[in-house]
């Protein structure tokens, strides 16, 4: 499960000029705990009674006709918006839409960060109504259709406003935009190299300031309210050696019916967060079910490695998008009156292709993806052995999200930054090391 205020696709694209898009770990659902006691042994001893339902059925069950379209309509939208938002950067420079914008803001700035920001406003302010239209019916319209929200179609309308207005401030305020143009411009051959080296104390920063500025322009976080379970929770993380100071519950049923939980931040702005839907939705021990796959994220330093990763792997983004861009300017540069990157009009250029080359990347990152998540589920597994509670708590993430199972293979490649929750219920009831005597994978007893 992902954090509930993630960047929207042309927010991730922007950042992505001195960042590679960052990982997002969702918390999927669950690890429930159990009063254990540390016995030497590497797992935590405890006694579930085996589960006779079968949840695997049950979840096939509960992928009803409706929750088949409703996730045929999101696999288009995740395919499709994408590209959308690559062809309209590219529309913008066949127009002659960002030639007009730099022309004014050249007319209106003689400092370079002014001029970027002004370009940059320009910018912003179209592709959010280019956009619009879809993003209404994506963020809005499909919910409500499919009785996921309640959410009025004003509260919708302020969030998209505080998105753009935070887009603008922390990537043209901040002199994000006008940094990268200058590292462009000086050095029009190899800006690719050194964007991808500032990558790793953007992606750093923003992964720290997201639960600290982003998140609660749009949410209120509290302290958890049920006192029983705040005190199970951390009771848990003292035995997984997380430093968890407090646990705090986020009102997302005034936006969604979905259940999610997640952990953002790192260090001081570290959060353990868990949905009010989920609250309400899901039962303790399956909460605690979640809070231990959390807790595995924590533990397996899947942050760190994360950025390591995305920072490496940055590398490669800029690069093949250095290829297209200066492949496109050399076809259509004079066409365009955009002589090289280093023009400000480029920057939708610049944007688009990182966007094109992060959208065909997906798969690879999808990969590293659902293997930290499966990692952190062999970690809630180990800590809890409530197998039957992470089944429990998989089977009703697909019923509260109207999630499909068993996707096609190819779906799961391109979109799934998780193990599909068919396998997760699988592999929820069938490991258990312990009861063959086997060391644990993940979770190590102090």
């Amino acid at each position: 499960m992902s954090p509930p205020s993630v960047l929207p696709p042309r927010v991730i694209a922007i950042v992505v000029v001195l960042a590679a898009t960052c990982f997002a770990w969702s918390p999927p659902a669950g690890a429930a705990v159990v009063a254990a006691t540390a016995s030497g042994a590497d797992s935590v001893s405890t006694t579930v009674k085996p589960s006779r339902r079968d949840y695997l059925a049950e979840a096939r069950a509960g992928f009803t006709p409706e929750n088949r379209r409703y996730q045929r309509v999101r696999i288009a939208l995740a395919l499709l918006e994408p590209l959308l938002t690559v062809a309209i950067g590219l529309l913008m420079l066949f127009t002659g839409v960002a030639q007009r914008f730099r022309d004014l803001a050249q007319a209106l700035a003689r400092r370079r960060w002014l001029r970027a920001l002004v370009f940059f406003s320009l910018y912003s302010i179209a592709m959010a109504i280019a956009l619009l239209a879809v993003e209404w019916y994506g963020g809005w319209l499909l919910e409500h259709q499919f009785h996921l929200s309640d959410q009025s179609l004003g509260a919708w309308a302020i969030d998209q406003l505080k998105a753009l207005a935070f887009e603008i401030v922390a990537v043209g305020v901040v002199p994000v935009v006008a940094l990268a143009w200058l590292v462009v411009e000086s050095s029009p051959r190899r800006w690719w190299l050194w964007l991808s080296i500032g990558a790793a104390p953007v992606m750093a920063l923003s992964v720290l300031l997201q639960p600290l500025v982003f998140e609660p322009l749009f949410n209120k976080f509290t302290p958890l309210e049920d006192a029983s379970l705040r005190h199970d929770i951390l009771a848990l993380a003292a035995r997984a050696d997380v430093p968890a100071r407090d646990v705090y519950e986020v009102d997302m049923s005034k936006r969604t019916k979905k259940v999610n939980a997640y952990v953002s931040g790192f260090g001081g702005s570290q959060h353990i967060v868990i949905w009010d839907t989920t609250l309400q939705q899901m039962s303790r021990d399956e909460i605690l079910f979640v809070m231990g796959h959390e807790m595995g994220h924590y533990v397996l330093h899947h942050i760190w490695k994360g950025l390591l990763l995305t920072c490496l792997g940055s590398f490669a983004v800029f690069w093949v998008a250095a290829v297209f861009v200066h492949g496109l300017l050399a076809r259509f540069g004079e066409r365009w009156g955009v002589p090289n990157a280093g023009d400000l009009a480029a920057l939708p250029l610049i944007l688009a292709m990182l966007g094109l080359v992060n959208w065909l990347g997906q798969p690879i990152t999808n990969v590293v993806s659902r293997q930290i998540e499966h990692e952190a589920d062999v970690f809630a597994l180990e800590i809890t052995h409530d197998n039957d509670a992470g089944a429990r708590s998989f089977l009703k993430l697909a019923q509260g999200n109207r999630s499909d199972p068993e996707p096609a293979r190819w779906v799961e490649l391109m979109l799934y930054s998780h193990p599909s929750l068919g396998e997760r219920i699988r592999f929820a009831l069938d490991y258990r090391p312990w009861e063959r005597g086997q060391p644990n994978r993940a979770y190590r007893v102090r």
